[in-house]
């Protein structure tokens, strides 16, 4: 109990609650986040069973009965008949759950390797730096589908739709990792020449504990910040890719799929189908940058 109330008087929740588009922006991601992880109790319909389509709903406009069937849908439906609300929030948890994913992997490959070479130094430093520079060369979009088209051309054809979002996730965070190395390799740099970490050594600690124990939660902060601004990259690099239709199969539809299923009817005059996953996804990642720009300023101590 009294560590909550710490918590609350920190500087950090002082600045949050003194921010209302931090406020904001974390309750919108928390609606959005619930709703998702939810959909099998919120959603009206199942839009992936093929049961309960029916066709003669197809192209139903938001807030009006259907010509054929009289059913009357919040946001429309798409050609098939699926109710696009009910399609946005099972898609909006493969978005998530792909972004969340990815980022993971990324910060721990990031900062696995940002710290070995910024406390190993010598030829390992300059191996995994290099690497790091020669990836921020290429455009991390591109580098994601040329990850995902490799790992895709060597997964057996019968097994391509099973594994497609693990493939997904693998790329987006093999092209991520970078900055996480770099910010946790400077900071390394900074905190291995202190006192503490003198002292550790001297009393025999392993180089792998002196990392975990006493380097890493120092050097935190900013990993924190950039995963916070990462997820929102990460879930728009997911709808790009499945947009570009090498991301998420149309099986387990994302919200980037579902824009591009919606693109296809967007001069026809059914509009409906790709702006409400568009806004969607637009209010998702505004949201979570909001929150990481609130974050970078709130642990930023030149700001305080």
């Amino acid at each position: 109990m009294s560590a909550l109330i710490l918590a609350w008087h920190s500087d950090v929740a002082w600045s949050f609650r003194r921010s209302p588009v931090a406020v904001v922006s974390l309750m919108v991601v928390l609606i959005l986040v619930l709703a998702a992880v939810f959909a099998p109790l919120i959603a009206p319909y199942n839009p992936f069973d093929p049961a309960s389509l029916n066709l003669m709903n197809g192209f139903s406009k938001p807030m009006e009965p259907n010509a054929f069937t009289g059913d009357t849908f919040w946001l429309g439906t798409d050609d098939q008949g699926r109710d696009v609300f009910s399609t946005i929030l099972y898609g909006m948890r493969i978005s998530l759950f792909v972004g969340f994913t990815a980022v993971l992997f990324a910060l721990v490959l990031g900062v696995t390797l940002g710290l070995v070479a910024g406390y190993v130094g010598g030829w390992t430093e300059t191996i995994i730096m290099r690497i790091a520079d020669v990836q921020l060369t290429f455009p991390a979009i591109l580098v994601a589908m040329l990850i995902f088209g490799i790992a895709k051309g060597v997964t057996p054809v019968e097994h391509r739709d099973e594994v497609a979002i693990w493939v997904l996730i693998i790329a987006i965070g093999l092209s991520d990792w970078v900055q996480f190395a770099r910010v946790v390799r400077g900071a390394t740099l900074v905190e291995r020449n202190k006192e503490y970490v003198m002292a550790a050594k001297l009393i025999g600690r392993k180089p792998g504990a002196i990392m975990l124990r006493h380097i890493l939660p120092n050097v935190l902060s900013p990993v924190l910040v950039i995963a916070t601004i990462s997820l929102a990259l990460a879930i728009i690099a997911e709808a790009t890719l499945s947009f570009l239709g090498v991301g998420a199969p149309p099986t387990q539809p994302s919200l980037g799929t579902l824009i591009r299923i919606g693109q296809g009817f967007l001069f026809s005059g059914e509009w409906w189908i790709i702006l409400f996953p568009a806004v969607t996804l637009l209010v998702l990642a505004l949201s979570v940058n909001l929150l990481g720009d609130w974050l970078r300023d709130a642990l930023n101590p030149k700001l305080r």
